[in-house]
């Protein structure tokens, strides 16, 4: 079981180990899990994601000369750069980090140099947003050694970093859930957000004796090879068709009127797991554990079947969590690969997770990874005190 670690300690002796430069701040931001509402944010519509305690950890410092660096323990050589030369042409991992300092500079929130050290709990390539947790973590790194007081309206700032660094500079044109869950996340919560109104809210999470469970299937997967794309252009391609500005807006019975037969099911499954969110919010308020099943095994369904993102790994696990004792478990997070998320009684986690591996292993699959989401606090920076 994978455990979430406070990588403070780490990440300040990192920053001093590789550049001899003492942090100031560390910005902290998590990893999340979606419950519900898969590839529904850039459509305009519902999601239900949770933090995750796993976080990266970006130790930061200023320098008077405007030369960036940057390193990270999860990567081997850093990235050495000026601020006046940062911009959308920086390629490889580095364009989440020195793309994030871009896009603030470009704000007016940053100006000049600093050294920065990122440690990471976020299991990388899982569908676990690793990717906004470094930005959001950097971006709090940055804004803190810039002396700014952390309000709603830097909090807004940070997501609009972190978007515009995926989309603009990592190039993976990503909708915005992850940014916003990892900002703006509460405690012991969900956050319910709408993409239409731009509204958010915290979901308490009154689980009682269930959990979240997060299996990475370790089957990697990548935002920028052309699959998530892909699904973006045929969702704009079915509004588009339909006469709207998005599938929010769609219903049901239009979608099938739709000609393309692709086109008509990925749409279906967006107009569907949108419709599937507030549900899933008040199954989860009520303690309804069968509706939760159902809600889940839809979804799963509908992202394998219309949305076709599943991989038979995601397939067979979700199958082993349900019949091991899940109350509901479906595939989360862009797809291709990754992880499913199972809600479950806590005292079955090690029946549901060792089924898993048994059934992973027989398959002749990697051994999988597991991980317990406890909903946590959202991104925030603090000062380095000696």
């Amino acid at each position: 079981m994978l455990e979430p670690t406070d990588l403070t300690v780490r990440a300040t002796d990192g920053l001093h180990t590789t550049f001899g430069t003492v942090a100031t701040v560390v910005g902290r931001a998590p990893g999340r899990v979606n419950l519900i509402g898969e590839h529904t944010d850039y459509n305009a519509g519902l999601v239900l994601p949770v933090a995750l305690p796993h976080a990266t950890y970006a130790a930061a410092a200023p320098r008077a000369d405007g030369v960036v660096r940057i390193a990270s323990a999860q990567e081997p050589e850093p990235f050495t750069g000026h601020v006046d030369e940062l911009g959308p042409e920086i390629d490889g991992w580095a364009a989440y980090v020195a793309g994030v300092l871009w896009t603030l500079r470009e704000a007016g929130l940053v100006s000049g140099g600093l050294d920065m050290y990122l440690e990471s709990s976020v299991p990388l390539g899982a569908g676990l947003s690793s990717s906004a947790s470094v930005e959001c973590a950097t971006a709090m790194a940055a804004l803190g050694v810039a002396g700014r007081a952390l309000d709603e309206d830097l909090q807004r700032a940070v997501v609009a970093a972190g978007i515009r660094a995926e989309t603009e500079v990592a190039k993976a044109p990503t909708g915005g859930m992850d940014q916003s869950v990892a900002v703006f996340a509460e405690a012991g919560g969900a956050l319910l957000i709408d993409f239409a109104s731009g509204e958010h809210r915290s979901v308490p999470l009154a689980l009682g004796d269930r959990t979240v469970l997060v299996t990475d299937t370790r089957v990697k997967h990548q935002l920028t090879d052309g699959g998530y794309a892909s699904r973006r252009a045929q969702c704009e391609k079915a509004a588009a068709d339909l006469g709207l500005r998005s599938l929010r807006e769609a219903t049901v019975e239009q979608v099938e009127t739709l000609d393309d037969d692709l086109v008509r099911r990925r749409a279906r499954h967006i107009v569907t797991e949108i419709a599937r969110v507030e549900p899933t919010v008040s199954a989860l308020g009520a303690g309804d554990w069968a509706a939760i099943g159902e809600l889940f095994a839809a979804s799963h369904a509908s992202m394998r079947d219309d949305f076709e993102i599943s991989v038979p790994e995601l397939d067979l696990a979700v199958a082993t969590a349900v019949d091991a004792g899940a109350d509901g478990a479906r595939m989360t997070g862009g797809g291709f690969g990754g992880s499913i998320v199972s809600i479950l009684p806590a005292a079955a986690v090690e029946a549901v997770s060792g089924a898993i591996d048994k059934a992973f292993a027989e398959a002749g699959y990697g051994a999988p990874g597991h991980l317990i989401a406890s909903p946590s606090a959202g991104a925030m920076f603090t000062e380095v005190t000696r």
